[in-house]
């Protein structure tokens, strides 16, 4: 279940790194399957080459967490607790999850056109938003091109440090976005774009005359008390405590610090927030379980649509609107959605019924597609064994 945007494809990039000891780990009683243990799992994750690994699993029962490897390869501080993450994709589901709730206040309707939200905005190189609808854009389902090889001219670390700190407006990102063909029709294919929920944010905006950002604070942060979530923006600094990230680059190259996101793709509604494990799990459980959206609201966010082979993901693996599902080994499935960028993963999940949900970030990433394909492989089984313990 790793999220990527379109440029990270595995072992494109990230940090071949050799296993690193485990520095800590807390737990408090959870029921679990016999020999199953939490922090062997993350231990797991850091022998396949992660820096720093933070996991935490919230449960009827209890609270568990685990932290392996190290916070900083410089000094060797341990991964903080409960430490600051930032949230990439992830993002998208605060951001759907708005989109919904203004669906069942009779603001907008999933059906409605993008064309008749933002005109004129959705045009060229064949691109129509006469023939796209919101729901298209929050299940990727619109077809509509990406914007990132536009900011990104090269995945190198010399790109990285010569623009992260430049900044664009989404509507910028947008024209840059419609410069492109739409990779099909409207409704036909999924493809994930990151320019759509670009556009949900702006129809948030033009239907409320707030922004995303303002909107997300006040129906979900400030009602959940997410105090440790925040949508800064263009500020490029993590609160303390956090763990630096690392970037390779290449295979075989240096380790490259990228705590400093690279804001041209790090500062809007398709990736900007911060936040941590605690936070993460108590949104997908409120989500999950209802006391974010209607019945009517959530029933359509839980609506999925396959996906191609080579999509980048598990085989199963469903999407509905800013919302994944993924099937569990020991049948049924979960909910959930992942984010990453340079140097970070974070995976949030959280079963049907949001009674069991885990956060886990890892803060590196590497540039081998061995090593890459195992450290995804790692994650997924560890959200595999959590979920699947007894309640």
């Amino acid at each position: 279940m790793i999220f990527r945007r379109v440029w990270l494809s595995a072992g494109a990039l990230g940090l071949a790194l050799s296993s690193l000891p485990c520095v800590a780990a807390s737990a408090a009683p959870v029921p679990s399957g016999p020999g199953w243990s939490l922090q062997r799992d993350a231990d797991a994750v850091r022998d396949a080459g992660v820096t720093g690994v933070e996991v935490r699993l919230d449960t009827p029962g209890g609270t568990v967490t685990a932290r392996s490897g190290v916070g900083d390869s410089a000094t060797g501080r341990p991964v903080p607790v409960d430490g600051h993450l930032r949230l990439g994709s992830t993002t998208k589901t605060f951001v759907a999850t708005v989109v919904l709730q203004l669906v069942g206040e009779r603001r907008i309707s999933l059906d409605q056109r993008v064309e008749d939200l933002l005109p004129g905005v959705v045009s060229g190189a064949g691109n129509d938003g006469r023939t796209i609808t919101v729901r298209d854009l929050l299940r990727h389902t619109s077809g509509l091109p990406e914007y990132v090889s536009d900011v990104l001219p090269e995945p190198t670390a010399r790109a990285y440090f010569a623009n992260r700190w430049r900044t664009y407006r989404p509507e910028d990102l947008v024209r840059l976005a419609m410069r492109h063909a739409p990779a099909f029709p409207a409704g036909t294919r999924w493809a994930y774009s990151n320019t759509n929920y670009l556009l949900a944010a702006m129809i948030v905006e033009r239907v409320t005359g707030r922004t995303w950002e303002q909107q997300v604070h006040d129906r979900i942060l400030r009602p959940l008390g997410l105090r440790g979530t925040d949508t800064p923006g263009t500020d490029p600094f993590l609160p303390y405590p956090h763990a630096a990230n690392y970037q390779q680059f290449t295979v075989n190259g240096p380790m490259v610090d990228t705590t400093i996101p690279y804001r041209p793709f790090d500062s809007g509604a398709d990736g900007s927030m911060t936040g941590t494990a605690r936070d993460l799990n108590r949104f997908f459980a409120a989500l999950a379980s209802g006391r974010l959206l209607k019945p009517a609201e959530l029933a359509a966010m839980r609506t999925t649509v396959a996906m191609p082979d080579d999509s980048g993901h598990p085989k199963g693996t469903r999407d509905g609107l800013g919302l994944f599902f993924n099937p569990l080994s020991c049948g049924g499935g979960y909910l959930g959605h992942g984010g990453n960028g340079f140097g970070y993963d974070v995976q949030a999940a959280t079963t049907m019924d949001g009674r069991r949900t885990i956060s886990v970030a890892a803060h590196s990433r590497s540039a081998d597609p061995g090593t890459s394909a195992r450290q995804e492989a790692a994650v997924r089984d560890l959200i595999d064994h959590a979920l699947c313990q007894p309640a």
